[in-house]
Order: structure tokens, then C-alpha cells, then sequence
């Protein structure tokens, strides 16, 4: 009885070959982590606009201290004059550095989710799938970027609250989406990069605060490259953020920028990234 169902089985394998049609069955064909790409980097960032949706408190407290520095900072060197603007409000001089500061504030401490993670046990999970690391970090690095994104949005529109002259080209504000994402992702991977050295929450808020000041600091954010020492000048020369304020200045006010080079700084800065938190990516793992 259990070999009735095999005998038409083979008389059809049989007459197939009688008729020269050959029978090739393949096992299915394992899919590419590369094309899981584009649907881990859209579900990361449906997570993190799923968090803000269940909590809105972190939205609220981080439009704090841009509102602060564009209120209290910002009107006040608006009224001293005491730094060269070339010719503009101090106070419309200074959003885009908010912007990008506020956006570098929420990216700098990204690892600390790669951390919890790993204590978690996701993170050998993930490393276990057919996904390639590298893609891991590019859609851990744009969902930081979505998340900056809507930082960006409440800082302009506090922004705008407050009379600075923004553009609302709908071609500018792409690019300036754009510029936000690429910084983002770019400083998202160097804290993933720390995290991958230090292994510690701890440490990596440490680190994590001892950097993002002279980042910013060392920047166009507060005040133009010109007016600093020689050192400082070429630190800032090096500096992400600097190319990131130079292309939001432009977008945004419609100052003089080096737009190519801001983009292809930050995307060659993104890639290194992506490059250095991918190779650190198993050592969070042991």
C-alpha cells in the first residue's frame, strides 16, 4: 500500500525523460542579506516612529534646550551683535547649528541601543541571520537618521516661531532631510563604533560626553571658522558637523555654501562609519 502513490511518480519521471524533458529541482535559494537591506532599514525606522508615537514625552523634553539656545543665546547675541554673521540676524545665523547640534545630541548616543540589545540577547540574533553586518548598521544608522529628522522638524518649527527668515522650497527642504539623515547616520555609527571599543553603557555615555561639546564647539554652529584660533580652525576643517551646518545654512537661508562637498563629506564619513561599526559589530557579540 505505501508504494501504490510512488509507481505514477516514476512512470511520469519515466515518460519526462523519454521525452527528453530533463527534471532539475533546485533547493530554494537562500535570500540575500543585501536585499533585506531596504525592508530592515524601513522596519528600524517604522520601530523608532512607533516608540515616539506610544511616548511623546522624549519629543517634548529634547525640543527643550534648542528652544533655549535659539531663546536666550540666540536672542541675545541678536541684540549685542558681538559675533559677524554677514549681515543676518544672529538668531537666524544660529538655527541651523541648533539643528544639527540637536540631531548630532540624539545620533551621539545611539550605541546605547546596540548595547542594550546585546544584554538583551537580540543582538546574537540578528548576527545569526543571513543579513551581512554592514546591513545591520546602515538600517540601525538611517532609523537614528529618522529619528534626527524629527528633531529637525520641531527645531524649525520653533524657529519659525520665533521670525527666523527659513525657506520653505519644498527642493531645499529634501536636501536639508537629506543632510540631517547623512550627519545623523554618520554620528549614530561613530557611537557604534565606541560602543564596539568600550562595551560599557557607562562607558559610552562618558565618552559619548566628552565628545559631543568639542564637536560642537569646534564647529560653524556658534560662530563662523573664520573668527577662530588657527588650531581650532583645522580641527574644524575635520569636523562632520561643520560641513553638515555649512549645507543647512545654505539650504536654509540661502547664504553662500559648498553644497557638493558638504554631501560628499557627510556620505564619505557615513561609509567609513558604516565600515568601522560593521567590523566592531561581533566584538559586542562575545
Amino acid at each position: 500500500m505505501s508504494e501504490a502513490p510512488v509507481a505514477p511518480r516514476a512512470a511520469s519521471v519515466e515518460r519526462a525523460r523519454a521525452n527528453g524533458i530533463g527534471l532539475l529541482v533546485r533547493p530554494p535559494e537562500p535570500r540575500s542579506g543585501w536585499r533585506l537591506l531596504p525592508a530592515r532599514v524601513v522596519a528600524m525606522c517604522a520601530v523608532e516612529l512607533q516608540k515616539l508615537s506610544h511616548d511623546r514625552t522624549e519629543l517634548y523634553t529634547r525640543a527643550v534646550q534648542p528652544a533655549l539656545w535659539l531663546l536666550i543665546f540666540g536672542q541675545t547675541f541678536t541684540h549685542i551683535k558681538a559675533i559677524p554673521t554677514g549681515g543676518i540676524p544672529y538668531i537666524d545665523y544660529l538655527a541651523p547649528g541648533i539643528i544639527a547640534q540637536s540631531a548630532m545630541f540624539i545620533a551621539i548616543f545611539y550605541g546605547i541601543q546596540i548595547i542594550w540589545e546585546r544584554d538583551a540577547g537580540i543582538l546574537n540574533k540578528l548576527l545569526v541571520t543571513p543579513t551581512p553586518r554592514s546591513a545591520l548598521i546602515t538600517g540601525k544608522a538611517f532609523a537614528a537618521g529618522v529619528k534626527s529628522l524629527i528633531q529637525a522638524v520641531v527645531v524649525i518649527v520653533i524657529a519659525a516661531a520665533l521670525g527666523v527668515a527659513l525657506t520653505w522650497n519644498p527642493l531645499r527642504l529634501l536636501g536639508v532631510a537629506a543632510i540631517v539623515i547623512l550627519g545623523s547616520a554618520f554620528f549614530s555609527c561613530l557611537s557604534m563604533t565606541i560602543a564596539g571599543i568600550v562595551l560599557s553603557r557607562d562607558r559610552l555615555m562618558g565618552f559619548g560626553q566628552a565628545i559631543t561639546m568639542p564637536l560642537f564647539f569646534a564647529s560653524n554652529a556658534l560662530y563662523p571658522v573664520a573668527v577662530m584660533p588657527g588650531w581650532i580652525q583645522a580641527i574644524s576643517k575635520v569636523n562632520p558637523l561643520t560641513y553638515q551646518v555649512d549645507a543647512l545654512r545654505g539650504l536654509l537661508l540661502g547664504t553662500p555654501a559648498h553644497l557638493p562637498l558638504d554631501y560628499g563629506v557627510l556620505a564619505v564619513a557615513a561609509v567609513l562609519g558604516i565600515t568601522a561599526a560593521s567590523s566592531l559589530l561581533g566584538r559586542l557579540a562575545r
